[in-house]
This record gives structure tokens, sequence and C-alpha cells, in this order.
């Protein structure tokens, strides 16, 4: 069978105290839910975590936050986690703000081995400060180092034994460059087909970058925020 293993806890048990985590997703879509609720019974801590958010309080990556796993948290948007507020405002928790498009392009970069690029992203705000700074064609850019994690955690629609990836429109987000951007990358996904099933050119993720490949089941379809019209 390949890269596939059986149980998320072969993948999880590999992660160690004091790890850094690359995890895709895009508020709660397309998280990778099964290795997140593997981290929480692992209970590894001091984690350093890099994601595009940190979920919310009840699901998501914020179910780390409860455990008190997350020592640093590396993200572009933190408003939907109480959690999250309260461990920075007690000096439990290290946030570092990157600004949305700087940390997919860092993730990219990690991946391609590009150690770092200039982006005018951030120039004259906070997020300057300390950066090496150059000036192109008349406009300061400032110095974005790479992301590279020991490791990264991926959720894919479908995968085959090899452990190609095929994500499910929007909840493509994050994965493919958290997938890149870890030394040792875990997907779980929705659905395992048999080698040659998957179409190569529909292939987002290539079986190079993943190291093993788990088929959960019951994936929550939750909302964050939910808003109806009124009749």
């Amino acid at each position: 069978m390949g890269k596939v293993t059986g149980s998320v806890a072969a993948m999880i048990e590999q992660i160690h105290d004091g790890a850094t985590l690359i995890a895709g997703g895009f508020g709660l879509c397309g998280i990778p839910e099964k290795l997140i609720l593997g981290l929480r019974e692992s209970r590894v801590r001091d984690l350093t975590v890099i994601s595009n958010n940190c979920g919310i309080d009840d699901w998501g990556l914020g179910l780390l936050l409860e455990n008190k796993q997350i020592r640093k948290m590396v993200a572009s948007y933190v408003g939907e986690n109480k959690r999250f507020e309260q461990q920075f405002l007690s000096g439990e928790l290290e946030v570092e703000l990157v600004p949305q498009g700087t940390l997919a392009e860092r993730l990219r970069a990690g991946g391609a081995g590009i150690p770092a690029f200039y982006t005018a992203t951030g120039v004259g705000t906070e997020v300057a400060k300390g950066k090496e700074e150059k000036v192109f064609d008349g406009r300061t850019y400032i110095l974005e180092k790479a992301i590279k994690a020991d490791f990264g955690l991926v959720k894919a629609w479908r995968a085959d034994p090899d452990g190609n990836l095929i994500y499910r429109k929007t909840a493509q987000n994050f994965n493919p460059l958290a997938a890149k951007a870890g030394k040792i990358t875990f997907a779980e996904v929705e659905e395992i087909v048999p080698s040659g099933a998957l179409d190569p050119d529909q292939i987002h993720t290539p079986g190079v970058y993943i190291q093993s490949v788990f088929a959960g089941s019951d994936y929550q379809k939750r909302i964050e925020r939910l808003t109806v019209a009124e009749n």
C-alpha cells in the first residue's frame, strides 16, 4: 500500500515535544482535523505551529490551545479564538503575526528551497521592525525569510497509495504550501483510490512531498460564523 498507514497514531508518534508544525487550512476549511485530534490525544507539548489561523475555541488548532500544547503561533488571523487572546495577553503564548500573502510566500519559498525574498508588504509598520530593507526601482522592500518546519499536516480530498493528492475546491487553500514546506508531511484524506486512478494533470501535490497518508471518515463541515438571511 505504499505510503498508506492504518492510523493517525502511527503518524503522530513521530512528532516530538518542541517540534515545529505547519498546518493547512483556512478558517475551518480544509484543516487536518484528524491529525489535530491525534495531537491533542498525544499531549505532545511546546509546539511551534504555523497556520493561517488558530481555529476556534472548540475546534481545529484551538483544541491544542485548550490543552496548552502550543508555545508559539505564527499566523495571519487570530480573531475567532478567545482562548488565543487570553493566552497571549497572559504571556503563555508567543505570537508572530504575518501578513497573509507574505505567509503564503514564505511557505512557498521554504518548499522551493528559496531562503528569503523581498516584499513591499509591511514596510513602515511593526512588521518591518528588525528586518533588512532594500530599495528597488525607487520603492522600499523588506527581507522576509522562508518558512520550513519539522512536520507538515495537510487535509486532502483524494490520494493514491503513492501519496499523490487532490484537494477539493476551496479546501485546497494553504494545504499545498504546507505540504511542501514540511520536512516530513502527513496527509489525511477522505478517500484513497488505486494507483493510476488519479489523472496526473489534476494532482495538486505530488507524492514525493508526502511521507504518510491516512484515510479518515465522518468529517465535520463546520462553519465559524453562520449567517442566514431573514425571510
